[in-house]
């Protein structure tokens, strides 16, 4: 699966804060509602995190995860089916999370009729029904079985056999079916048996079922309506990862439980059906009412986990190529093949399979790959093998995508799939505890793909921003996360879902970064070719891919360890957190510690006592030094120690490939900032950026003084790197400064220390904005960061930085032809509007009104909030609770306005007048329970 969504919506800190204050009237109405249901309330979701200046738009927020609806158990019918409360059923193995081992599965025969048809799209409850054999080795003798279901209704049951050995056939009997009843708790199916299975022999499971199509999620089957050729359409599509195949068939549904399968789908003739393999035949079938339906069967699948299993029915248009024998296509919506965007997709694709085919020596062993772009797919990507799905903003290339870093994101998610086809579907992780071996490899090799097609790209530099940044902020030694879980840490279904997050992604890439920065690049590849070739259409445990790392360090004597790759990697897999490593360049001693969040001088209630086994690459006065490792909590290196030389400075984790932070004793850092302020360029970007990042996080958490990270800063006014003032804004320009800048004498002091080093850097990247905004097309580092250093130079109030927005937004509302560039479009639309009136407000509603994509509506919603006019403001959430024209729910505005300095005290007056409309409009269109959340992180 692609890494997790930077989509949804957070009530940030700041407006929690700042609206504490709201009237007696809608605390005593919130205390009431929450004392009647507060028993339901789920968690607020977390702090939203986007920075930003004056009533600045925030980040478009992660969707809350939809709950499926409360299953009913369908009619009885042969068997009777019933869904039995855990309260009076008895104690079994219905109650444990894995299935018990009694039943192995060997092959599917499923068939699926989903009963969608053209004409027909507004129908209120589209369901399917469908029929699965599954061919099971019995291991231990059992006349209960268990299969994982969930919001399935089972129409008729049946055990065929034990099986004939020579010919297979169901010839030597039939094993009666006594009851049929559902665990829902922990989504089983439980067939009660008539007689034992026997161990050794293999018989048939016979299931007919019926199920629902979801629309409102992207779990198990569900239902795309979009507009394309100007004609309302659908598709059906499949998400089964992690647990969500059980949502589809009755099946057994665990990584480790590989099978083949050979799936039919009965669709509508005007329809295509695709799924993991080619095609093998059609036919045609008549319903009861006479109509004919095509039925479509596709070649057998190889072995493969349950969550791999993909089918999609759709209208839609595609491209196609050949790369070594395997056929690959784009499957898109036709106004998007035929305006060509599915063509940047399709030039990179072969070529990513190419290259891994001979980075592994292993062959991609389908014959055909799928990819399709979904309408809707909530900013995802599937790695289903042979049917690939994405959501289209995450693979189809526009035109006016051209100047954006929209080609990188495609090529790093399209080659984040595409490693999956290695790392997750040919090999498998045996449980969800061990995730990361394929999220978090796949994610590793996203960066390597993309350097080997483009050797300039700036790899440390990108996998700093995109992976550690973020994870680094999450991570810490009280989190109680780890990369590698113990399988019986899992106790409910829901938690699974909850491992797709940074630490699997992010922290696993780092992993793979780390181990390959100390092996050696070709040493870590040669032992993932012995690791992929070993576990090939299998499963591997965390310590299997240790042992083939082991293998390659045995056979070579270049590389020498401190310990074995097992004790190295579990020493960062199997805890949380990370260390800070401490070096005094005058004695050369380095010490570890874990890093924690606020840090105290007593930390004896503290329980984070081991120790990291730390590679050290290390540079000394830009020359890289040999790998050190500190393997105990302190260790002298007297090579570390530096002279009274201004010209001698050290610097520890070179390129950042180690996961820690890194902290100096005084002298060690003025030797930084004095290397700083006479010759920056001596010191590497990427040590630029790390040294920002760690004095700023290790002040932050009491670490170091604000005036070591500070001293770090006086150089700015050399920097030319915007990748480095990136680092620099987001660490001094933070959320609480810009929330609470009326409070605090610290404004004017940041405003003339900031402008004043930041006038070089902005009037290199003005000009290119004014003159050729086209020159910056492939420089992804400066696409990325631009956003940031136009938002703080116009929050810091520089005049020609407000002067351009003015430029820009005028020349677009005058010549809408004319757009904004894409990297700084959320600031000028944010400050046009700011710096505006009711005519250039009115103005953005009409366009809002006018567009049809999710994504620019929301930009636009967002802007609107700019507003520096009380009435405006107030105005814009009259709208919201009265007619709410927008793409989300007016509680949305209102939270959009407090963002900003003005609009904080707008809707807070606003929700006291309006308490009574805003809780029924509230409540009737989200819930209590959310309208609940919302309203409690308001309160002080």
């Amino acid at each position: 699966m692609g890494p997790p969504s930077s989509s949804g919506f957070y009530v940030s800190r700041a407006v929690a804060v700042l609206l504490a204050g709201l009237a007696a009237a809608l605390l005593l109405a919130l205390a009431v509602l929450a004392a009647l249901y507060g028993q339901c309330a789920r968690d607020p979701s977390s702090e939203m995190q986007h920075r930003g200046g004056p009533g600045a738009a925030p980040v478009p927020p992660r969707k809350q995860k939809e709950q499926p609806p409360t299953p009913k158990p369908g009619p009885a019918r042969k068997p009777a089916v019933a869904a039995t409360p855990s309260d009076w059923r008895p104690p079994g193995p219905w109650d444990q999370l894995r299935l018990p081992p009694w039943l192995v599965p060997l092959h599917y025969e499923l068939e699926l009729w989903p009963r969608l048809q053209p004409d027909q799209l507004s129908a209120p409850a589209l369901r399917f029904t469908g029929r699965v054999n599954i061919t099971v080795r019995c291991i231990v003798s059992t006349a209960r079985l268990l299969l994982h279901s969930l919001l399935l209704d089972c129409d008729s049951a049946e055990v065929r056999g034990p099986l004939s050995p020579v010919t297979g056939d169901a010839t030597i009997g039939r094993v009666p079916v006594n009851d049929v009843w559902f665990a829902l708790d922990m989504e089983y199916m439980v067939l009660e048996l008539g007689e034992a299975l026997q161990p050794g022999s293999r018989y048939k499971l016979q299931l007919s079922f019926s199920g629902p199509v979801y629309q409102d999620t992207w779990e198990g089957l569900f239902l795309n309506l979009y507009t394309d050729q100007g004609e309302r359409r659908a598709l059906l599509a499949s998400h089964m990862e992690p647990t969500f195949a059980r949502y589809v068939f009755p099946c057994f549904d665990e990584p480790a439980l590989k099978a083949t399968f050979s799936i039919t789908i009965i669709h509508h003739s005007s329809y295509v059906a695709l799924s993991n393999m080619p095609r093998l035949g059609q036919s045609e079938k008549e319903d009861v009412n006479g109509s004919k339906w095509t039925v479509t069967t596709f070649y057998t699948t190889p072995l493969m986990p349950t969550y791999l299993v993909a089918f999609v029915i759709c209208d839609c248009d595609h491209v196609n190529r050949t790369e070594r024998g395997q056929e690959i296509s784009i499957w898109a919506r036709k106004d998007a093949i035929a305006n060509g965007y599915a063509d940047f997709a399709l030039n990179i694709t072969g070529p990513i399979f190419s290259f891994l085919e001979d980075l592994f020596n292993i062959s991609y062993p389908l014959p055909k790959t799928d990819i399709i772009a979904l309408p809707t797919f909530d900013k995802r990507a599937m790695e289903n093998w042979g049917l690939l799905m994405f959501d289209e903003s995450l693979l189809l290339l526009q035109p006016e995508d051209q100047l954006t870093e929209k080609k990188t994101v495609i090529s790093s998610i399209v080659s984040h799939e595409i490693g999956h086809q290695w790392f997750g579907n040919m090999v498998t992780m045996a449980w969800w505890n061990n995730l990361w071996l394929n999220e978090g490899f796949a994610s590793y090799f996203e960066f390597e793909i993309i350097n080997h097609f483009n050797p300039k790209f700036p790899r440390n530099e990108v996998f700093f921003t995109n992976i550690l940044y973020g994870v680094l902020k999450e991570d810490h030694a009280l989190v109680f996360r780890a990369v590698s879980m113990k399988a019986e840490n899992f106790t409910e279904t829901g938690e699974i879902n909850e491992i797709f997050d940074l630490f699997t992604y992010n922290k696993g890439a780092s992993m793979a970064r780390m181990l390959s920065s100390f092996l050696s690049e070709s040493l870590f590849i040669s032992a993932l070719k012995s690791y992929l070739k070993i576990f090939s259409f299998s499963n591997a445990e965390q310590d299997d891919l240790w042992r083939h790392f082991q293998m390659a360090i045995d056979d070579q004597g270049k590389i020498l360890l401190p310990a074995t790759v097992k004790s190295i990697m579990d020493s960062w897999t199997h805890q949380s957190g990370f260390p800070v490593i401490t070096l005094n360049v005058s004695t050369g001693v380095m010490k570890q510690e874990p890093f924690y969040l606020g840090k105290v001088k007593n930390q004896t209630l503290l329980t984070h006592n081991d120790t990291w086994i730390v590679p050290i690459l290390w540079i000394k006065n830009g020359t890289t030094q040999s790998l050190v490792w500190l393997d105990n909590s302190s260790k002298v290196f007297p090579e570390m120690q530096v002279s009274d030389s201004e010209h001698d400075w050290v610097i520890l984790n070179l390129n950042m490939t180690g996961y820690y932070r890194v902290n100096y004793d005084k002298l060690g850092w003025k030797k930084l900032n004095q290397q700083l302020e006479k010759d920056p360029k001596a010191i590497p970007v990427i040590h630029r950026l790390q040294l920002i990042d760690d004095a700023f996080s290790l002040s932050k958490n009491n670490y170091i003084e604000i005036e070591t990270a500070l001293d770090l800063t006086k150089y700015l006014a050399e920097e030319d790197e915007i990748i480095v003032w990136h680092a620099v804004l987001l660490n001094l320009v933070t959320r609480d400064l810009i929330s609470n800048v009326n409070n605090y004498d610290i404004y004017p002091l940041l405003k003339k220390y900031l402008l004043k080093r930041l006038m070089s850097i902005w009037n290199t990247y003005s000009t290119i904005i004014r003159e050729n905004v086209a020159t910056l097309q492939d420089d992804y580092l400066a696409l990325m960061s631009l956003e940031e250093l136009f938002r703080s130079a116009c929050w810091l109030g520089l005049e020609d930085c407000l002067q351009l927005s003015r430029e820009l937004f005028r020349n677009w509302v005058t010549h809408p032809e004319n757009e904004i560039p894409y990297p700084i479009r959320n600031v000028i639309l944010c400050y046009g509007i700011a710096l505006g009136n009711e005519k250039e407000w009115d103005f953005l509603l009409s366009i809002y009104n006018n567009k049809t994509k999710e994504e620019e509506r929301m930009q636009l919603a967002y802007a609107m909030g700019c507003s520096k006019d009380p009435w405006i403001l107030n105005r814009y959430m009259e709208y919201a609770i009265a007619t709410s024209p927008f793409t989300f729910n007016e509680t949305n505005i209102i939270q959009v306005v407090a963002e900003s300095e003005v609009g904080r005290y707008i809707a807070k007056d606003f929700l006291v007048n309006n308490w009574q409309a805003v809780s029924e409009r509230f409540i009737a269109s989200e819930g209590l329970m959310n309208s609940l959340n919302f309203l409690g992180s308001l309160r002080p």
